[in-house]
């Protein structure tokens, strides 16, 4: 019995775009690809799948898991995964901490820092995104990071969640539009463009050139990619930056 990818998904509850990731990588190859294009999946690879949302639930990533599904030394990936636990408990710890002085600052206390509004967040992988910003659009993106950093320097955490949702929400409806097949540059789709660049603003203000360049990045990184990640809408991304250079080309300078 063969399973296309959309019932795979359907049944497992994981996205086609993510079967197809899986695939990419090597992790998890469909039975056989039909003349279609799409992918069929026996009940081997179904099992396979199986196992790897299940590793995946423990927090392994998905190096570790291929790992552990292609014969690698088990014990050994277990015990990396142990260390990698024990740090995560102590980073979790700090965002417990964290939370407990937010709720305190809610209830009448000192206002917090900026570097006490984000401990326990993941700070390895905002340095990742900015390193990623000067060696894509060189020097010149120090200055847009250190501006976002002044700016956002006086949030609560408050705050930081309105800027978090709006941005969940904001993408949520290019997802929408963008199924809807809606165009790039028609009108509801620069509105809600518009409405993105302001929300950008809020932290740093790009011109033509950066806004632009803000789309690629949605576009090539994986990170940012899964922010657009909805049924239907695989190339959401694509089609977002399309947008964004359209606003960019017509409305900044």
């Amino acid at each position: 019995m063969a399973w296309s990818i959309a019932q795979v998904a359907r049944m497992s509850k994981v996205t086609s775009r993510t079967l197809r990731h899986y695939d990419s990588i090597g992790l998890l190859p469909p039975a056989w690809i039909g003349d279609n294009g799409y992918r069929y999946y026996e009940k081997e690879q179904v099992h396979r799948l199986q196992q790897i949302l299940l590793l995946r639930d423990l927090g392994l990533g998905l190096d570790v898991v291929g790992e552990i599904l292609n014969g690698t030394d088990r014990l050994t990936v277990l015990r990396n995964h142990h260390r990698w636990l024990r740090e995560e408990r102590e980073r979790l710890d700090r965002l417990a901490t964290t939370v407990a002085r937010t709720i305190e600052e809610l209830e009448g206390g000192d206002e917090m820092t900026m570097e006490e509004l984000f401990d326990g967040f993941d700070a390895k992988k905002q340095e990742r995104h900015e390193a990623e910003l000067v060696e894509r659009y060189g020097e010149g993106a120090k200055e847009h990071i250190a501006e976002s950093k002044r700016r956002m320097k006086g949030w609560k955490r408050a705050d930081a969640d309105r800027f978090t949702a709006e941005w969940q929400d904001i993408a949520a409806q290019l997802g929408a539009l963008y199924v809807a097949g809606a165009a790039a540059d028609a009108p509801q789709t620069q509105e809600l463009i518009d409405r993105h660049y302001r929300w950008i603003c809020l932290s740093w203000t790009p011109d033509r050139a950066s806004y632009k360049g803000l789309g690629d990045l949605y576009v090539d990184s994986d990170e940012f990619r899964a922010n657009f990640e909805v049924e239907g809408g695989g190339n959401t991304a694509e089609w977002t930056r399309a947008a964004m250079a359209h606003y960019a080309d017509t409305r900044l300078t």
